[in-house]
């Protein structure tokens, strides 16, 4: 199970007015930890005066690369987010999670695919550590990603995507679109929307040779493009979404229908397992998560967003039957098996057994 490791600072970098790169380096005992995937993420930790707050960063870099950089920009009344763009500092420590995630494909090296990603704003920084990845170990491959912003100043790593056009001459093509300032070619003005993609498709992108497409930024952008994706032809398991924040219900917001459900109790039975020990403990059958039922029963699970978005808190329903709230993290094929996101986990039945080992 996860657990929170001491990360240094080496390096803080400003990338624009309101975001910074932030460089960390976990300790020497710890290194094996922080390998990561193209595409994941870290939890970070740290207390605000009595309130621990817990954030999930992208992670930035290549798995070449040799270093461990988050982006962090700044949200408007956000305390983890300001506090790291003014007062973060080389030298710090903060604490983090190994990396987790599932916003990526594998790697096959002999492959020739062409990808294409959809950013919104911050939603770049996953994106950026999938595409210098991919270029590197994937040279029959190509990228072709769609960037979208409110005017060019507000562009992450805009140096960085036209270096790495340059190093991979003809396989990134990069399209900026801005949503307050005019650009050359009017296609590229405006908010990336469903009549946007479709345009895209018709004039500068060929959707038949799309073979996997990533989407990650604002949702209703998020669900727009996904929408439009499929117009074009590709399947569900051709596109891969990324969301920290969510403004409604995911796929499971319909109530389950269990057979087996007893209304009559007002408390349920709940066993939870968590680094091989298991405690057995009473919960109330409506108003607490299995993640706050497990926190109150003095249990240390893992989460991060208690949104149902980043997948930090998934566990398996071995017994019994619960409902999610929200799920944007979870596939189809992952509910069947019994997953769940314990933080939006509601029980159904008068016992649950759950595990976070599986």
């Amino acid at each position: 199970m996860a657990r929170f490791h001491p990360l240094k600072v080496t390096d803080v970098r400003r990338e624009t007015r309101d975001a910074v790169v932030v460089t960390l380096m976990p300790r020497e005992q710890d290194r094996a930890l922080f390998d990561f995937t193209q595409g994941q993420y870290l939890t970070l930790r740290r207390d605000f005066g009595d309130d621990e707050l817990r954030r999930s960063y992208s992670i930035c870099a290549g798995c070449d690369e040799g270093v461990l950089k988050v982006g962090i920009k700044r949200v408007d009344g956000g305390a983890f987010s300001t506090w790291a763009n003014e007062h973060l500092a080389v030298g710090d420590e903060i604490d983090a999670m190994p990396p987790m995630g599932r916003f990526f494909t594998p790697i096959e090296p002999d492959t020739v695919k062409h990808y294409l990603g959809f950013a919104g704003g911050s939603g770049i920084t996953p994106l950026v550590s999938i595409i210098k990845t991919v270029l590197a170990r994937e040279p029959g491959s190509s990228f072709t990603l769609v960037y979208a912003n409110r005017q060019i100043s507000s562009i992450m790593f805009r140096e960085e995507l036209d270096d790495l056009k340059n190093l991979y001459l003809g396989r990134l093509s990069v399209i900026h679109v801005l949503r307050a300032e005019a650009q050359d070619i009017a296609l590229f003005t405006g908010r990336v929307d469903g009549e946007k993609v479709k345009a895209l498709f018709a004039h500068w992108i060929d959707a038949a040779s799309v073979d996997t497409a990533f989407i990650c930024g604002p949702e209703p952008m998020m669900l727009a493009v996904a929408a439009a994706l499929r117009e074009h032809g590709l399947s569900d398991a051709q596109i891969k979404f990324e969301l920290f924040a969510s403004g409604q219900p995911g796929r499971a917001k319909a109530r389950a229908v269990s057979a087996t459900a007893v209304a009559s109790q007002a408390n349920v039975s709940a066993t939870v397992t968590l680094d091989g020990a298991t405690r057995t403990f009473t919960m109330p059958r409506s108003g607490q998560s299995v993640l706050d039922a497990a926190h109150g029963a003095h249990m240390d699970v893992p989460f991060a967003c208690k949104a149902g978005v980043c997948s930090t808190c998934r566990c398996k329903v071995l017994e019994g039957e619960v409902e999610m709230a929200v799920n944007h993290a979870l596939e189809d094929y992952e509910v069947r098996a019994g997953y769940a996101l314990s933080c939006q986990a509601f029980p159904l039945t008068d016992r649950i057994v759950v595990t976070y080992d599986e």
